[in-house]
């Protein structure tokens, strides 16, 4: 009988999938792809991971860009801080004259934690270090039938230490790309297809019936709601646009003139859009949209300023603008 993590590889050697990162054992393309997969589907990710390699091919390419051009390429993908982390992080690697090759080097690097430090030192460095993620965790406490709710330090520690004791010794990077498919694939959240599972003989959760109670989940943080209200001024072909400073959403990108921001006359405003709803992650946007065409110049609040309407594309805007955008007359 095959221990669980011969069965893990012989399962990612027949149903794994085919994915072009992993034909490749650049660091720089396999961190690439595992920034922009964080909190993005593979089949979005793909795209921009093969947009970003086309406009910056290797790590100094990407360097030199300044960071609007890496912003504006991200647009679309939400999380902007990875997008920043993952130029700050470009040049960090050109400073230091080479891609880390330790665990400690690549955890170093700007927006890596110790869940991409060992996927990036695993698959391209074969280094010996586990990946535990969402997939791992429900693989590990459905097999096991471990109870520690996830999310948790005492389960942070307990699942690692169990993965890394099953991370086999000459495959580092194929286990741990295994156990990121085995979730995805077959041990599903919902619905896993337990009767043509490999791993079904010795699973406890399956034993016991606790399949779709495993894992245990921590109460996550409470939503909370945000209003906005944007207004877009249209004067002789201009608009205007200011860039987010740090400390809230969207770090960094451009938006339109708020109503609170410009002190306007409601009276003088068309509105577009109404009670728009945007699903952050721990945040419900409700938005007001207007259009607002003035028969002179006016004068811009602090941080504004105007761009040619045309030119709009040219900078990188939360996504919730450019669905905005899509309404104006």
């Amino acid at each position: 009988m095959q221990s669980f993590s011969e069965t893990i590889l012989s399962w990612y050697d027949t149903y794994g999938r085919d994915l072009p990162w992993r034909r490749t054992r650049d660091p720089y393309a396999i961190w690439l792809s595992e920034i922009i997969l964080q909190q993005t589907r593979i089949a979005q990710g793909q795209a921009y991971w093969e947009r970003f390699l086309a406009a910056w091919p290797d790590v100094r390419a990407l360097a030199a860009a300044s960071e609007d051009e890496v912003l504006r390429l991200w647009q679309g993908l939400g999380y902007y801080s990875r997008a920043r982390n993952l130029h700050a992080a470009a040049r960090q690697i050109v400073a230091a004259g080479s891609f880390p090759d330790t665990l400690d080097g690549i955890r170093a690097l700007k927006g890596v934690g110790d869940y991409t430090a060992a996927a990036i030192g695993s698959i391209a460095f074969g280094l010996p270090a586990a990946v535990v993620d969402g997939n791992v965790y429900r693989v590990l406490a459905r097999h096991y039938g471990i109870e520690t709710p996830v999310g948790s330090t005492a389960a942070k520690k307990e699942f690692t230490a169990l993965a890394q004791s099953l991370l086999p010794a000459g495959r580092p990077g194929d286990f741990n790309q295994g156990m990121m498919d085995f979730g995805a694939l077959q041990c599903t959240p919902a619905a896993p297809p337990c009767a043509i599972c490999p791993l079904a003989a010795s699973c406890v959760a399956l034993a016991t019936g606790r399949v779709e109670g495993l894992p245990v989940r921590e109460k996550g943080p409470a939503v909370q709601t945000r209003r906005f209200d944007y207004v877009y001024v249209r004067f002789r072909g201009r608009t205007a646009i200011r860039r987010r400073g740090p400390g809230d959403i969207w770090t960094g990108l451009y938006e339109p003139l708020t109503n609170s921001h410009s002190g306007l006359d409601p009276e003088s405003l068309t509105l577009l859009k109404s009670n728009v709803k945007h699903q952050l992650t721990h945040r419900t946007l409700l938005v007001d949209f207007y259009l607002w065409e003035p028969a002179e110049e006016p004068a811009l609040p602090e941080g504004y300023f105007w761009i040619e309407e045309a030119e709009l594309d040219r900078y990188a805007k939360p996504r919730l603008f450019e669905l905005l955008l899509a309404s104006l007359p």
